[in-house]
């Protein structure tokens, strides 16, 4: 079955600052702010929603298709893309734009700073799901505002089932734009902070706008994660991982784990199970797409946590 991710493609650029960020801004002159840190440690991983959930796929054994715009300086990924086996049928390039990136300064406490640059994600309109039309399942995660309106629009209208996840594209739309959005969805993903917004916006508990769609699915970090639908909760417990080392992409290895039991007809508990063991999996690596288990150490691993065959 054809997968569609439709999100952002993005690079990372992460900054260590040896130090305290609270030692050099001084409460006082925060109206006329102007540091500068030194940080002599920096990485670029590869990122974005679509990509870092096409690479989950893939790991999962899927040959998903992602629908993304990048910039003239998509080569590295082009090439990532490419040794990965992952289509770029539906990457359009806009040459006169930078591919989406973020900037993120970490101190020793773990406190961020970030600038992200949408740049050509803010073109992802320009893609049509017409152009893929042998859709029967897709994600609209975050991208750029009018294409996660148009593709959640088609996609409703062409009667494929897609989950809705905005993620950190909530603050770009309203109550209103948020329930047409989600008309037509199979479900809303969300983590808990997320589902919280979405209920002040739209005026309605998840458990409402369960009963509108096949599944809400709210992930809560280390507590695990809920399923709502018609048949009432289920909690998901967290799978406990070799190493906390970065939630950077958790919540689009989990998003894999639905898609994937979405496409073999498997209930929302079942898919929210592989969805766990997916974050739990990813959260032990720095970046989103740095782990690397095969489809057997994935089978093994949900096996023996939830007794269940991948």
């Amino acid at each position: 079955m054809t997968i569609l991710v439709c999100g952002s493609m993005a690079y990372d650029t992460i900054m260590v600052f040896p130090d305290r960020f609270q030692k050099h801004i001084l409460p006082d002159q925060i109206h006329i702010l102007n540091v500068a840190f030194m940080v002599p440690e920096m990485r670029r991983e590869f990122g974005g929603t679509a990509g870092n959930i096409a690479y989950n796929l893939k790991l999962l054994g899927e040959d998903p298709q992602v629908m993304a715009t990048v910039g003239h300086d998509f080569g590295p990924y082009d090439e990532r893309l490419q040794s990965l086996g992952i289509s770029q049928r539906h990457v359009k390039r806009v040459d006169n734009q930078f591919t989406a990136q973020a900037f993120i300064t970490t101190d020793v406490d773990d406190n961020q700073i970030t600038a992200f640059h949408p740049g050509a994600m803010t073109y992802a309109h320009l893609n049509r799901i017409a152009d893929a039309p042998g859709t029967r399942l897709a994600i609209v995660s975050p991208d750029g505002r009018q294409g996660m309106v148009e593709h959640a629009r088609d996609l409703a209208s062409a009667k494929v089932r897609y989950i809705f996840d905005p993620g950190q594209g909530l603050p770009m739309f309203e109550g209103p734009d948020l329930l047409a959005m989600m008309d037509g969805a199979a479900a809303l993903a969300v983590n808990d902070y997320e589902a919280r917004v979405v209920e002040q916006k739209t005026g309605r508990k998840v458990e409402q706008l369960a009963q509108a769609m096949e599944a809400v699915v709210v992930t809560r970090g280390a507590e695990g994660s809920s399923v709502y639908a018609k048949g009432g909760r289920v909690d998901i417990p967290a799978v406990k991982p070799d190493a906390i080392v970065d939630p950077t992409g958790c919540g689009d290895a989990y998003r894999s784990g639905l898609l994937y039991g979405m496409a073999r007809g498997w209930s929302w508990p079942e898919s929210a199970k592989l969805a766990s063991l997916m974050g739990s999996i990813k959260i032990a690596y720095r970046g989103g797409q740095n782990h690397r288990p095969s489809r057997e150490v994935i089978a093994t691993r949900l096996r023996e946590q939830f007794a269940q065959a991948l």
